[in-house]
């Protein structure tokens, strides 16, 4: 029987073969000078779920100030726990959307941020090109929730981003931010939401090519499965597939980060509608996750976003998914 000894010097040895046959030599006492590349790997991640293809894919990541965004803690709570997680504030904080290829269909959900919060985000259209695929494939763009950085990305200088794709948006969603009594209701810091609304999904709306769904609804019949989890916007929904009885569920923004809400399942933040109800979405969101162990991804967790939930003596804890390099 072979012993652990005998694997690792066989693995090695293979290693190396494969190492001398595949790499062109270069000297080991090099001296030439090289600047810095100065840019990251294009932003995707691959993994089947079932029959279905998942790209994971990065709109990039941005500064946010979460700890002073945070609501029932404390900015210095907050930051202590951000610490202890070896993160520093303000608080690099992950965009990302999913691509799913059914075979017959492309779908991806969500859809980034465009040209509105930086140039350290809306990378979404040029990791979908590097991830293999183009913009103009896209079938169907199916959206958690209405807000600048999950809708913004679906225009650039008024025009479609998705040429081909038809939109899906939660119903209570477009009812809410596309009424011009409620953008003259809400505070004057509120209203460049409505506007933002507006002009990602007019396009859309003007060529036809925008349809709503209801809350538990499916977004499309057949593929993407929808939860209602309400708070966050008034139509937040998780959206899910299932496949060869592996299930994955998106989250949109059940929580912001991968530290403080997952100790901490009350904290809000600033940005919910109603942050009670966000709360017991999150909650309820939390604990179907530890019940079923599948697999989880979230818009604002470390890219590639995708793990799982467990419970750990603080309430709840995020586990990232292990990386694998095949399919």
């Amino acid at each position: 029987m072979l012993s652990r000894r005998d694997m690792l010097k066989g693995t090695l040895a293979a290693g190396a073969i494969g190492a001398i046959g595949s790499t062109v030599f270069v000297p080991l006492t090099a001296k030439a000078k090289a600047p810095l590349a100065g840019t990251q790997a294009p932003g995707y991640y691959r993994l089947m779920v079932g029959d279905v293809e998942v790209t994971a894919l990065s709109d990039g990541t941005g500064l946010f100030p979460i700890a002073d965004l945070y609501i029932n803690t404390t900015p210095e709570q907050a930051r202590l726990a951000l610490a202890n997680a070896f993160q520093g504030t303000p608080t690099h904080l992950s965009v990302n959307a999913y691509l799913l290829n059914f075979g017959d269909r492309l779908v991806l959900l969500d859809a980034g941020t465009s040209d509105l919060m930086g140039p350290s985000l809306g990378k979404l259209p040029a990791n979908i090109i590097a991830s293999g695929y183009h913009p103009d494939q896209i079938d169907d763009v199916v959206i958690t929730h209405i807000h600048p950085d999950h809708t913004g990305g679906l225009t650039l200088g008024g025009k479609k981003v998705f040429a081909n794709a038809t939109v899906h948006v939660p119903e209570a969603d477009a009812q809410f931010w596309l009424s011009s009594e409620n953008k003259a209701a809400a505070p004057e810091d509120a209203k460049a939401f409505f506007d933002q609304a507006v002009a990602a999904l007019t396009p859309y709306i003007d060529s036809g090519t925008l349809e709503k769904y209801a809350p538990d609804a499916a977004a499309i019949p057949g593929k993407v499965n929808t939860t209602f989890r309400p708070g966050h916007t008034p139509g937040h929904s998780a959206l899910w597939i299932e496949s060869k009885g592996e299930k994955f569920v998106y989250w949109g923004d059940i929580t912001h980060g991968d530290v403080v809400q997952f100790d901490e399942p009350g904290v809000a933040i600033a940005f919910d509608n109603d942050s009670t109800q966000a709360i017991a979405s999150r909650e309820a969101a939390f604990a179907e996750a530890v019940s079923e162990k599948y697999l989880v991804a979230g818009c604002h967790i470390a890219f590639p976003g995708i793990g799982h939930v467990r419970e750990d003596s603080t309430m709840y804890d995020w586990v990232p998914m292990n990386y694998n390099a095949g399919l």
